[in-house]
C-alpha cells in the first residue's frame, strides 16, 4: 500500500495533507524518515510514525452503537444540516482509526437503538440488500392499545402507500397492547410508524433491539458504543 494512502486511511489527514507532512519529514517508516508518498508499506508489519507517534491502522472497523435520539444516521452532514449544529452517528465514535466509517443502514433521527458503524461496504450490502430480508426487531410504544384484529392485519402485511404491501412481520404485544416488539424484514422509509398509522396508532417511542444475529448490548447507554466481538463479527459474516 502507498504510504500516503496508508496515512489517509488511518485518519492522519487527506491525501494532499499527508503528502505535505511526508514532504516536511514528519513521517518515518521503521525508524527511517521517508519523503516519498508513493513508498510501499506493509500495513501488517511496518511501523509508521507521524511526528514521532505510531500511526494505528485497521483495514476494517466494526462498532456497535446505541444510537441516541436526536442524532442523524449519516457519516457526514450535508447542505443546511451543517449550519444547524447537528450531530451524525460517526461523530460519536471518538477513538476510531478509520476516517471512512459509515452507518450500515439508517434509523430515524428520533429513533434509538442498535446501529452498526463500519467501513466494510461488502458486509453492509449483505445486511441491507432487499433480497436478503434480514430480520430487524424494534421495541415500540404506542399512543393507544393495539387490539388483536389490528395485530393480525399488520402481521399479514398492510398497504402503507408504497407500490407493494409490507412483507409479513411478527408482533409480540406488551403492556396490554400499549407497547410491542415488532420484527420486520424490510427497511422502508418510516416503515414501522406508517404501519401503525394504518391501525390508527401513533408510535411515541421506537428503539431497534436487533439486526440479523446482532443484538444490542444492554450495557450500552444511548450514545455509547463498543467494537464488535469476534463471535458477533463471525455471525454477521456467515
Amino acid at each position: 500500500m502507498r504510504l500516503d494512502r496508508y496515512l489517509a486511511e488511518a485518519g492522519a489527514g487527506t491525501r494532499s495533507e499527508v503528502k505535505k507532512k511526508i514532504a516536511a519529514a514528519e513521517v518515518c517508516v521503521n525508524g527511517e524518515t521517508v519523503r516519498d508518498p508513493g513508498m510501499k508499506v506493509d500495513e501488517t508489519a511496518d511501523l509508521v510514525t507521524l511526528g514521532g507517534r505510531p500511526v494505528r491502522y485497521a483495514a476494517f472497523e466494526y462498532y456497535m452503537l446505541n444510537k441516541p435520539a436526536g442524532v442523524i444516521s449519516a457519516s457526514r452532514l450535508t447542505g443546511d444540516l451543517r449550519d444547524k449544529d447537528q450531530v451524525c452517528v460517526t461523530d460519536l465514535i471518538t477513538d476510531r482509526i478509520r476516517s471512512d466509517l459509515f452507518p450500515a443502514g439508517r434509523l430515524d433521527k428520533d429513533t434509538e437503538g442498535l446501529l452498526l458503524i463500519t467501513n466494510d461496504g461488502d458486509l453492509a450490502h449483505r445486511l441491507l440488500s432487499p433480497k436478503k430480508h434480514v430480520d430487524k426487531t424494534y421495541y415500540a410504544e404506542l399512543d393507544g392499545m393495539l387490539d388483536e384484529a389490528s395485530r393480525n392485519r399488520l402481521e399479514a402485511g398492510v398497504d402503507i402507500g408504497d407500490e407493494k404491501p409490507t412483507l409479513p412481520c411478527r408482533i409480540r404485544v406488551l403492556s396490554g397492547g400499549a407497547a410491542c416488539e415488532i420484527t420486520i424484514r424490510e427497511g422502508r422509509f418510516h416503515q414501522i410508524k406508517r404501519m401503525f398509522e394504518t391501525a390508527g396508532l401513533k408510535v411515541t417511542y421506537l428503539k431497534r433491539l436487533s439486526m440479523g444475529p446482532l443484538t444490542l448490548d444492554p450495557k450500552l447507554k444511548p450514545g455509547e458504543y463498543r467494537p464488535l466481538t469476534e463471535q458477533e463479527l463471525k455471525l454477521l459474516k456467515q
